[in-house]
């Protein structure tokens, strides 16, 4: 008897193992099946985040679904000083889910909690010179993104973003495109991709891209990508992200072949928005 018990308990261990994605993902469309934006949450989005209008009511539908679900499966916290709001709360998470905007529930697997300051911050930072030497000083930062999950921003410069949708730079777009980028272990430029088979693509179009950028900034040519891309594969992935939302048709004419690869990857077009 026990040792039927014992087998009977095993099995269902294995079962809810290798299912637990699946039964996850029913127990949270159980659980926020009744749960809408409210009309006053809505106005807000439509006066600060220019996006939200332009989009179809599909895409509109399947973005405030995501926002429910991120708002309550992720924690906020108020840094130096800020005192935290729901509004606040609300624009975040709808500039993060715009990145994941047709991917499935969990979004952004490693994000535990996001750390909002009021504005531009002081952060530790450690360098070595040329001869071994290390030395501490602090720098200036708009946002961070740590692989352990914790994303840190400045609440002037998520403002910002909003504020100037076709400039290519928003601070949101840029750090969760990290977290993207942080899926694979990793902090490459390459993200996780749908199958083994895409990262040959991937690596060619996306390195060629990348040299260029570093090309055009060296030579000073003109070039669609902020120059801040072409830092390193990391920091490029992330520019070319707020570039790809914020200034679709411009990027397309400047390289139709890294556009394409950014549709296929985000699964939508940002051309139909604008």
């Amino acid at each position: 008897m026990v040792n039927g018990l014992l087998i009977f308990a095993l099995i269902a261990f294995v079962v809810v193992y290798w299912r637990w994605p699946m039964i996850q993902s029913y127990l949270w469309q159980k659980k926020y099946q009744e749960f809408r934006l409210d009309d006053k949450q809505k106005a807000l989005l439509i006066r600060c985040m220019p996006i939200y209008q332009k989009m179809t009511d599909a895409d509109r539908e399947k973005l405030e679904r995501h926002i429910v679900w991120f708002l309550n499966e992720k924690r906020f916290i108020g840094c130096d000083g800020l005192k935290l709001n729901d509004a606040m709360k609300l624009i975040v998470a709808a500039d993060a889910c715009v990145l994941v905007l047709n991917k499935p529930w969990p979004l952004y697997q490693n994000v535990k909690e996001i750390l909002l300051y009021p504005s531009a911050y002081y952060a530790p930072q450690m360098s070595r010179d040329g001869a071994g030497l290390v030395s501490y000083h602090n720098t200036v930062r708009q946002g961070e993104s740590w692989p352990g999950g914790t994303l840190v921003l400045s609440w002037h410069d998520v403002l910002e973003g909003n504020r100037l949708p076709s400039d290519g730079h928003n601070l949101v777009f840029h750090e969760f495109a990290h977290q993207l980028d942080q899926e694979t272990g990793k902090t490459t430029g390459t993200p996780l991709l749908a199958k083994q088979t895409d990262y040959q693509q991937w690596g060619r179009i996306f390195s060629r891209a990348y040299n260029q950028l570093k090309t055009h900034v060296a030579y000073n040519m003109p070039h669609v990508i902020h120059s801040y891309g072409a830092t390193n594969e990391a920091e490029f992935f992330a520019v070319l992200t707020e570039t790809f939302i914020e200034k679709p048709a411009e990027l397309r004419h400047y390289d139709p072949e890294i556009y394409s690869l950014l549709v296929g990857y985000y699964q939508f077009d940002p051309i139909k928005w604008h």
